[in-house]
């Protein structure tokens, strides 16, 4: 009996596709975030641009090729923020720019004015009800976050204390989506789903937002309402008063100083086709390897009446021009003979 090399596949009946969705729990500490690798507001491991306009923050010294980058951070408020009508601000309109940069792409515009959304703290924007107009925007490395920050698992911890003791335990703030699931508690916008961050259990604790998909967080600056948000020598600005007259990296600085923890679960998308090799019970029962024969004889049988066996290492996946395009490998041997027919489900995952 000749060896038969293909078993052609029934597109229908042996092939199939199937999704399934990692997570992987991702903390971030605060001490990395400010003072591990330098005494704030400098760190080996923060980035600063001669733009001025966001901070970068890696888990190591940014210089070093073993450097990992975490999270950019920056600021900004709606050009209809009382604080972009107050005279003497620094960087008012890049300030203005972030926040509708941010905004355009996350939400979109509005549909009667053409004019760009606004951030609220609910899931109907759009209605101008809780409108967050001073934010803080925390946009996760894609290395982190990979296709999306799972909902529901999004925490982050903020201090709202004194400046000295911003961390203090009696003045720390738990920012969650604990509303948000895979199933609801979110809401789809250009930018993605989005769920809404709560720094406490009733409805007037809404501080902000996390949109999934894009890995970025939004704060509302009324998150902190401790008139010491940065004290810098003889120098103490409430949180409005830094966004107005401090600069953008100055802000950003000020706010790794009150971050704690953050922690969230990432998750990645992993697409499969699965092939049913099958191995019907008259067919490979043969080797055309040049070792299965010593002097024309079958070296695996030990009598002539034996019935042929061989055994299956490896499946070879080809197109119709019978190019080799994948090869799966068996763990171990798999034997085959006249009385048995198998099956090889072999996966491809990209």
């Amino acid at each position: 009996m000749p060896v038969q090399n293909y078993e052609l596949l029934n597109s229908n009946a042996d092939v199939t596709t199937t999704k399934t969705l990692l997570h992987e729990a991702i903390p971030v500490t605060g001490t990395i975030v400010s003072g591990t690798y330098g005494t704030w507001p400098d760190g080996g491991n923060i980035k600063n641009y001669t733009h001025g306009m966001f901070q970068s923050v890696y888990d190591y010294p940014y210089l070093s090729s073993s450097a990992n980058h975490i999270f950019d951070l920056t600021m900004g408020y709606d050009e209809g923020s009382a604080l972009s009508q107050s005279a003497g601000g620094v960087m008012q309109k890049k300030k203005v720019n972030l926040y509708n940069q941010f905004a355009q792409v996350l939400l979109g515009y509005t549909g009667s004015d053409n004019q760009v959304e606004i951030f609220e703290s609910d899931l109907d924007y759009g209605d101008n009800d809780r409108q967050m107009k001073e934010c803080f925007f925390v946009s996760f490395s894609r290395l982190l976050s990979k296709d999306q920050v799972k909902p529901g698992t999004f925490s982050m911890e903020l201090g709202d204390g004194a400046w000295a003791t911003a961390l203090n335990s009696a003045t720390l703030k738990t920012l969650t989506d604990a509303s948000a699931s895979i199933t609801a508690g979110t809401k789809t916008t250009p930018g993605g789903e989005y769920g809404v961050l709560y720094s406490g259990s009733n409805a007037d604790s809404r501080c902000g937002l996390v949109f999934y998909e894009a890995g970025i967080a939004v704060l509302s600056s009324s998150v902190f309402a401790n008139a010491q948000f940065l004290v810098t020598g003889a120098v103490t600005h409430s949180v409005d008063q830094q966004f107005m007259s401090g600069t953008i990296t100055g802000s950003c600085s000020a706010l790794r100083h009150r971050i704690k923890n953050i922690s969230y679960n990432n998750t990645t998308e992993i697409n499969s086709t699965i092939y049913f090799c099958r191995v019907p019970h008259n067919k490979y029962n043969y080797s055309s390897n040049p070792t299965y024969t010593t002097d024309s004889k079958i070296v695996v049988k030990n009598q002539a009446s034996d019935s042929p066996v061989s055994y299956i290492t490896t499946v070879g996946l080809y197109n119709s021009a019978n190019e080799l395009l994948a090869v799966a490998k068996l763990s171990e041997p798999l034997r085959k003979d006249p009385t048995n027919s198998i099956t090889l489900r072999v996966r491809l995952d990209y």
